[in-house]
């Protein structure tokens, strides 16, 4: 295959320039101006006028396969994320039954073997989520688990968060925390707000989450683990988590397109199509996170990609579901919202979105370079389009009606087209 024309962004190399690219087999094999395609026979791809970018990485997506699957499974969850730009997800742990021992960690890479693109797991840092005892992170960490997480169900327990972080430390493991202190939340879902007042209900505050940022950051400076702040919606969470960083702290943060787009007012416009936890905050607090990943404190961009099926999502708000899906819309809200604004380079974006959590987690991927996996995403900027169908089972999402810029053409996982619009 050879893609002819495009317009190459990669962040490692800072390429920004029109070139050809030439794959064989799963590999990049060349890239430079004016490949010569006279007496080849491969497929060739015209990228003129379009970008061609890493293929995006996700490393916060829920499939909820096993146990739910009539919100979304294996399969639908990969055609929406391919349909995204995708060519690696990390799928969380809390499926049913939870995938917290090597057994059910092996089952999914055999599930996942005949998918479209990468599709890693993690395992749950406690068993069945119970925030009573850990997993076997030793075991569960040598059978294919990428990080360690009971996201969704937040972690009370410090002590043994403690003993994690000092196990992960030791393993080269990283661990990422869903940062809500359910004690602190009367609604969750909601931001406690004059939006929460004229609902008539109490919401979840701020501190419910920068409580327990607090609490991990100061743990991760103690003890030198590695760990993540998942989808971070706070300001004073962006500074707790700047400090750690000042404090040689191994310590990251992503954040949702939702929270970089939408404030806490949606919920007024868009009801629970506009709940998640943790729930969009203040203008304040949506402002801070854009800064937070202008300087980068914020390194990764990831969706929390959550199908819920239609039914639950019209139940009244304070009974819906929390969450809403990501994977078809990432990279357009973000480019609207981030590059188009004028808060960031596209460079950057991409860099948010494939290369920092290739690196962070390890992962093959993020980068356009010889001899280097071709998971590439072409991109035309210019078009404007709105999705009628999901490639999700769900669709709930606030962007569902929404006309949006910067559509993906071609997904290449592998070498192979995966997609094509």
């Amino acid at each position: 295959m050879i893609i002819k024309g495009g317009r190459v962004i990669d962040p490692l190399s800072k390429t920004d320039e029109i070139l050809d690219i030439k794959i064989e087999k799963e590999k990049i094999i060349d890239i430079k101006k004016n490949i010569d395609t006279s007496n080849i026979s491969e497929e060739i791809i015209d990228a003129s006028g379009k970008i061609v970018v890493p293929g995006f990485i996700d490393v916060h997506v829920h499939f909820r396969d096993p146990g739910q699957t009539y919100k979304e499974d294996l399969k639908s969850g990969s055609e929406a994320a391919i349909a995204g730009g995708f060519t690696t997800v990390i799928q969380m742990a809390n499926t049913s039954p939870k995938i917290d021992n090597k057994e059910r960690i092996i089952e999914h890479y055999k599930k996942a073997r005949e998918l479209p693109l990468k599709v890693f797991t993690v395992s749950a840092l406690t068993k069945n989520f119970s925030d009573i005892e850990l997993v076997d992170m030793e075991e569960n960490y040598k059978a294919g688990a990428i990080a360690f997480t009971d996201d969704g169900i937040p972690n009370r327990n410090s002590k043994l968060i403690l003993e994690a972080m000092d196990r992960a430390k030791k393993l080269g493991a990283i661990i990422s925390f869903h940062e809500e202190d359910p004690n602190l939340i009367i609604q969750n879902g909601i931001n406690h707000s004059e939006v929460s007042d004229k609902l008539n209900i109490e919401g979840s505050p701020t501190i419910a989450e920068t409580s327990f940022i607090a609490r991990d950051v100061a743990m991760a400076i103690y003890t030198g683990a590695k760990i993540s702040i998942q989808h971070i919606s706070t300001a004073l969470g962006v500074e707790l988590v700047k400090f750690g960083k000042s404090m040689g702290a191994n310590i990251f943060a992503e954040v949702t397109p939702h929270h970089i787009a939408l404030k806490d007012s949606a919920v007024l416009k868009y009801g629970s199509l506009a709940k998640m936890n943790p729930p969009l905050r203040s203008e304040r607090d949506r402002k801070r996170i854009i800064e937070g990943i202008k300087e980068g404190t914020i390194e990764i961009i990831a969706t929390d990609h959550a199908p819920h099926s239609n039914e639950e999502k019209a139940l009244e708000l304070t009974k819906a579901p929390s969450g809403i899906i990501g994977l078809e819309t990432s990279f357009s809200i973000c480019y609207e919202n981030l590059v188009l604004n004028n808060e960031i380079t596209l460079m950057k974006l991409i860099e948010l979105m494939s290369t920092n959590p290739a690196k962070i987690y390890g992962l093959e991927g993020g980068e356009i370079a010889k001899a280097k996996i071709a998971d590439i995403a072409i991109i035309d900027l210019n078009s404007c389009y709105k999705i009628e169908k999901f490639k999700s089972k769900s669709s709930n999402t606030p962007f569902k009606d929404k006309v949006l810029k910067g559509e993906v053409l071609y997904t290449i996982s592998e070498g192979k087209v995966v997609y094509k619009k």
